[in-house]
């Protein structure tokens, strides 16, 4: 195995790199895309195609130090539901260019906290959404679950609107952690909320808990992960906590001398990790896992696995479309993100028209660039038969390109005739592997730790 010090002398414990959710990553989105091109590239839709949709409500009744994500206080629903009015009538719009027939496959409310909704206002916006695209037989509806922000009446309404897969947020259940980032969820919260979702028929459950964190020590994590593993969740994302405190101005709350080192960082991450596959779990991709029949170990198996901003996916819709402030859909042409704040995303939908301020149009090395990526991303290797069939790129082209990047990796890689991939000692590299395929310049300060 790759030891500390090799990782070291290439980078690891001080590389910030992007996650690679999109390629290119959001930072490089242009002006150049807007409401036009947005409305443009829906009309391109194929009549009678299946496609995504991401829901955002941006929320809380309480804001999290820890959490980096666009999100607003608020104590009460007056701006929540003059928001659903703008929600509602920009799906619409949106249903005014959709071309017929339209479905969906996967949707998914985000937020913020979207459980803050009423059971009304939950019931309004679902009919609002099944009103521009139904479901269809293989639709996956899932919602973000704050076990803080949710009771009896809100869930009910969850089922009766289709939610079959609930996400929760853990972090971690350490106390004195939960205090340190502003997050307290006992484990009894959780484990209620839990057992309400699954006796509401829905089975499949996602969870988040969080490394990195301030005072979390390899004990305390396994606790955390073991109290985690007692609610049998069907997948879990094991993210590294981004400190970006001047992007995130409430994370200056944090104390920054009470965080792990980078070396502790991927000390906290191998403990977690080794408890998930001791327990039968999948490893997905870079952290995430997933038991042997959930859709993500099936399409990790079968070359299905893909990436999209909610991070792994086994979705294989060509399109997401992201509604409400800040939301970024993908198109086969580009990406397009709507207008940040609240108030500019209301302002041009009660004048008629998509928010998109801004986005990016894909060029054909965009399009190479971003499938190796999102290769090495799910599956840690580069398929040099797909990418030359699917981009024309010559053999000796490709070749020396993933030659130089196993160079500047002191030869760790496996590059052949079949293409590039990492061996599992050197798998803690993978964002920085991927930032070598990256041609755009790379702003350090806007991103997170390698590890």
């Amino acid at each position: 195995m790759a030891t500390k010090s090799q990782l070291g002398k290439l980078g690891l414990f001080d590389a910030k790199v992007p996650r690679y959710t999109s390629y290119p990553t959001a930072p490089h989105f242009g002006r150049d895309v807007g409401s036009d091109q947005f409305a443009n590239w829906i009309g391109d839709i194929a009549p009678g195609a299946k496609i995504s949709l991401y829901v955002h409500v941006p929320f809380c009744r309480r804001l999290c130090w820890f959490c980096a994500c666009r999100t607003q206080g608020t104590q009460t629903d007056k701006p929540v539901a003059a928001y659903l009015e703008t929600l509602q009538a920009e799906l619409r719009l949106l249903a005014d260019h959709l071309p017929e027939g339209v479905q969906l496959s996967r949707l998914h409310w985000g937020g913020g906290t979207p459980t803050l909704l009423s059971p009304q206002m939950m019931e309004d916006l679902a009919g609002a959404i099944k009103d521009v695209a139904p479901f269809s037989d293989e639709t996956e509806f899932s919602v973000e679950i704050d076990p803080n922000e949710i009771d009896p009446a809100r869930l009910d309404a969850l089922a009766r609107a289709g939610m079959n897969r609930a996400s929760i947020g853990v972090q971690d259940f350490d106390p004195n952690i939960q205090a340190t980032i502003g997050r307290m969820q006992s484990y009894d919260i959780t484990r209620d909320a839990v057992d309400e979702i699954r006796a509401r028929g829905v089975a499949s459950l996602n969870a988040d808990i969080l490394y990195g964190l301030p005072h979390q020590s390899k004990g305390r994590i396994t606790e955390s992960v073991q109290k985690l593993l007692s609610l049998n969740p069907d997948r879990v994302a094991l993210y590294g906590y981004a400190h970006v405190p001047w992007m995130a101005k409430r994370q200056q709350m944090i104390p920054s001398d009470a965080l792990p080192t980078p070396q502790e960082r991927l000390e906290l991450f191998d403990t977690a990790r080794r408890l998930f596959l001791w327990d039968h779990y999948d490893e997905i991709g870079i952290d995430h896992f997933a038991t042997k029949d959930d859709g993500l170990s099936i399409a990790r198996k079968t070359g299905r696995l893909r990436r999209n901003f909610q991070g792994y996916t086994d979705d294989t819709a060509d399109v997401l479309i992201g509604v409400g402030a800040s939301s970024i859909s993908r198109f086969p042409q580009g990406y397009a993100q709507n207008a940040p704040a609240t108030g500019a995303h209301t302002a041009a939908i009660r004048e008629g028209r998509f928010s998109t301020a801004r986005g990016h149009v894909f060029t054909s090395d965009d399009l190479m660039r971003g499938r190796m990526i999102e290769q090495l991303m799910c599956e840690f290797r580069i398929d040099a038969a797909e990418i030359r069939d699917r981009f024309g790129i010559s053999a000796t082209a490709l070749s020396s390109m993933l030659q130089q990047i196993n160079r500047d990796f002191d030869n760790l890689l496996d590059v052949g005739p079949n293409g590039m991939s990492i061996p599992m000692e050197a798998r803690p590299l993978t964002r920085m592997v991927a930032r070598n395929l990256d041609a755009y310049e790379l702003d350090k300060a806007g991103h997170s730790s390698a590890i």
